[in-house]
């Protein structure tokens, strides 16, 4: 077997980057949860771009996610939306386990 090269991770998390991204984006347009659609326009007020927002977005998806994958559970909607209405301030990312 061949290790994965750096152009294959650069490509595998440009395509998790996107499909967070896109998740965000189906989010907001169906306005659920709420909080996305509201945490989107209050940034946008203040003047964050578009693409940075959707970054900060994802950023928070993919922290809940992680650690869906890490303490094998469902999808946290209260903290989600929680996280999202910090924003900008972005929730810290799941410590890696020591061992």
């Amino acid at each position: 077997m061949s290790e994965p090269t750096d152009i294959q991770n650069d490509e595998d998390e440009q395509f998790a980057e996107d499909t967070l991204i896109q998740a965000i984006e189906n989010q907001i347009e169906s306005d659920n949860p709420p909080a996305a659609k509201a945490t989107f326009n209050k940034l946008t007020l203040v003047g964050y771009e578009r693409d940075d927002i959707l970054e900060m977005m994802a950023h928070v998806l993919a922290v809940e996610i992680d650690k869906i994958l890490e303490e094998d559970r469902a999808f946290d909607t209260e903290w989600y939306e929680k996280a999202l209405r910090a924003l900008p301030e972005l929730p810290p990312e799941a410590k890696p386990e020591e061992g």
